[in-house]
């Protein structure tokens, strides 16, 4: 994908969209944190009420915000990793240059699905600030820290489009139809076996560590 005879804007576009991957890798780290956080703090909010009277009095409003800002920082990941659920039966069947085309209709799709979603989330935040809105619970908490976090995730993910939807149409401008369908198409099976065999070979260095 990234060869050397790719016109200078096209591997600017590439370079663009590596750096945002590296962004969304990070924050979706910071996701799976967050749902280890958050089952441990379900598990200890249940021992705690069961055994010792005690309680947050907030399980259900703290755990849903934590799953929801979970999910808007892992959605720019995953894509990235192309690995959003799809149904590709008919389309890996078609020429190269279809496919290449009908990805980049599909990622046209999403961005403005993406778009709308942005949009709502942030005219939501807006709200809550000028309205000054707390949610109901015993802690009282803000509502504009959590629909924060989870707008700018659903910011990251449009942005994420954005820079995918850029190479894209520049790798057609240049007739690189192949490099479409490898960047917007579905994993492979040898995208699958090559992610396996360096998760063993990750494995084997840190316990010879």
């Amino acid at each position: 994908m990234a060869g050397a005879d790719a016109p200078a804007a096209l591997r600017i576009a590439r370079t663009l969209r590596r750096m945002i991957e590296g962004a969304a890798s990070w924050m979706a780290y910071a996701a799976g944190w967050n749902y280890v956080l958050c089952a441990l703090f379900i598990t200890t909010d249940i021992v705690g009420r069961s055994f010792f009277g005690v309680s947050s009095a907030a399980t259900v409003e703290i755990s849903g915000y934590m799953l929801a800002c979970g999910i808007s920082w892992s959605l720019a990941h995953t894509l990235a990793e192309r690995a959003h659920i799809r149904v590709d039966v008919l389309i890996n069947r078609m020429p190269v240059k279809i496919r290449a085309f009908l990805h980049l209709f599909a990622l046209v799709l999403l961005g403005l699905f993406a778009a709308f979603l942005a949009w709502a989330g942030w005219q939501l935040l807006d709200e809550s600030v000028m309205f000054d809105a707390h949610d109901n619970s015993a802690l009282h908490i803000p509502m504009a820290w959590p629909q924060g976090i989870w707008a700018f995730g659903l910011g990251a993910f449009l942005v994420m489009i954005a820079t995918l939807l850029l190479e894209a149409l520049l790798g057609l401008f240049c007739g690189r139809y192949d490099e479409i369908a490898a960047l917007l198409g579905s994993r492979s099976i040898d995208d699958e076996a090559e992610e396996a065999l360096e998760a063993v070979a990750m494995a084997r260095r840190e316990t010879g560590a």
